[in-house]
């Protein structure tokens, strides 16, 4: 009897997936997880993960056939940013070079002066004028600044005639223009020279006045008014009420005697009336009436007071004219009517001048100032009262 120990199994199959020995007895392959039907000895099935039905792994063949191709794709995109960025693995990251830049200065052309425009004027319409009773083109171009009346006449054709102006009549006056300044010469004339250095007074005619007596009162001669007045003609020395005439005052002439007035003084402006009221009737048994008015100035010794009354309810238009210094005047008993009849007489007070004597030794009075404003009053009748006179 044989003392041999026995051998162990030697795998005798081969599994027809994979290839591996297997042993006889094996339903399965260790490998490949081939299952073997039993007791069939070599004869095995198709092993499960083939046929698609293994329980541990179930792709679809789509996902397993794009895996790599996406793989692929991503290491391709990984090299290409790399190589744009310049990161390489292992190597320095070197700076990138910034593009140099080039300043281009544009220069902008300065704003060109507009040229201002010259505003034309616009003329302005005419001044509408109604002839009052007793205006002159005198006095309204003096009033309303003009310099000539030739303006009023070209402004209204030669339907107006200024000696002969209408009370309603409408009148269209220019516009009065500023004149301007002459320019500066290097060698100005005498009579430039003169302006420069005179005062000048202005004067406004008023009713009553004459060149002469104008002259006289300012003690300038009537060639100088003339001459410092070229505006105006002075046809025959006249000289119309409203007209503004300038007084050369340096061209005064000398006084005669031996204590000379080194200066005349202006006209007097019109006294102020105060007593009695305008229109007042005094009865048959008032005695005295007092006329009364305001000072103007101290009187000089050659300068009074002129009181002119003037009857106007006989129509005759007789005047009596007295002189004093003081501020009042009492009127003449003589002038009371007698006969129970009621008298009005109307009387006024101007400054005046004494100039001279006539021949006969009465002196000479020259207007030396503005005539006062006209008031009336009555005397006679029963009783007082109030009288609104119609002039």
């Amino acid at each position: 009897m044989s003392n041999t120990s026995p051998r162990s199994a030697i795998p005798s199959r081969i599994c027809p997936s994979c290839g591996t020995r297997i042993a006889d007895s094996a339903s399965r392959c260790a490998v490949c997880g081939m299952v073997f039907e039993a007791g069939s000895g070599r004869t095995a099935k198709i092993p499960s993960r083939i046929s698609g039905t293994s329980a541990s792994l179930n792709l679809p063949v789509g996902v397993v056939v794009a895996g790599p191709i996406l793989s692929l794709l991503f290491g391709a995109l990984v090299m290409v940013l790399l190589v744009r960025t310049g990161h390489f693995p292992g190597t320095a990251s070197t700076p990138a070079v910034l593009p140099s830049v080039t300043l281009t200065i544009t220069l902008t052309s300065l704003p060109t002066d507009t040229p201002t425009l010259t505003p034309t004027p616009t003329p302005l319409p005419p001044i509408v004028v109604t002839v009052q009773a007793e205006d002159t083109c005198y006095g309204l171009a003096a009033k309303f600044g003009l310099t000539d009346i030739a303006l009023i006449t070209t402004q209204n054709g030669k339907s107006v005639d200024c000696n002969n102006l209408q009370p309603g009549q409408t009148l269209y006056l220019p516009q009065p223009t500023s004149t301007p300044p002459p320019a500066s010469t290097a060698t100005a004339g005498v009579f430039n020279m003169t302006a420069t250095a005179c005062q000048f007074d202005s004067y406004t005619v008023k009713d009553g006045d004459v060149l002469s007596n104008i002259a006289l009162n300012y003690n300038v001669s009537i060639e100088s008014i003339k001459k410092w007045n070229s505006q105006y003609s002075f046809a025959n020395d006249v000289v119309f009420v409203g007209m503004v005439l300038r007084i050369p005052l340096c061209e005064r002439l000398p006084t005669a005697g031996p204590t000379p007035t080194p200066t005349t003084p202006p006209p007097y402006p019109a006294p102020n009336l105060l007593s009695p009221r305008d229109g007042t009737i005094f009865g048959s048994t008032d005695q005295e009436i007092a006329l009364q008015w305001a000072s103007v100035a101290t009187l000089r010794e050659n300068e009074e007071y002129q009181i002119t009354i003037q009857d106007i309810s006989t129509g005759s238009g007789d005047k009596i004219l007295n002189y004093v210094k003081d501020t009042r005047f009492i009127v003449p008993v003589s002038l009371r009517p007698t006969d129970g009849t009621t008298r009005i007489y109307r009387w006024s007070v101007n400054v005046v001048r004494i100039s001279g004597t006539t021949d006969a030794g009465n002196p000479i009075y020259l207007s030396a100032g503005a005539m006062s404003e006209t008031r009336v009053f009555g005397w006679g009748g029963s009783a007082p009262a109030v009288l609104t006179p119609t002039l």
